[in-house]
């Protein structure tokens, strides 16, 4: 299998976006709004936290996988791309991960 990327995965969700909602499961999605696409990304949060703790490695794999799609699909609902997200961790990694949790707590 070639390589594969996150960007790649916003691209298709992108082109399946201005599909048609008979052919595109995403554009269903988009279609139904943010809170939605928020409702369906959490779910899939669920499903990754159960598959981490009580499934197999497969399945840990598999529920990853839907969980950063929906994330994509909400992102594109919010009209953010994946390199604003890129380039927001780019900013944290000069510090360590507790002093960037602290700086937070502050905001």
């Amino acid at each position: 299998m070639g390589t594969f990327t996150v960007h790649d995965l916003e691209k298709r969700v992108s082109d399946r976006a201005a599909a048609s909602p008979d052919v595109s499961y995403t554009r269903k999605l988009l279609d139904r709004g943010v809170s939605h696409c928020a409702k369906k990304l959490g779910e899939e949060a669920v499903e990754t936290i159960l598959a981490a703790t009580t499934e197999s490695r497969e399945r840990m794999i598999a529920e990853s996988a839907d969980l950063i799609y929906h994330l994509l699909v909400l992102l594109k609902a919010r009209d953010i791309s994946w390199t604003e997200v890129e380039a927001a961790l780019a900013t944290r990694v000069s510090k360590s991960g507790l002093e960037e949790k602290a700086a937070r707590k502050s905001d």
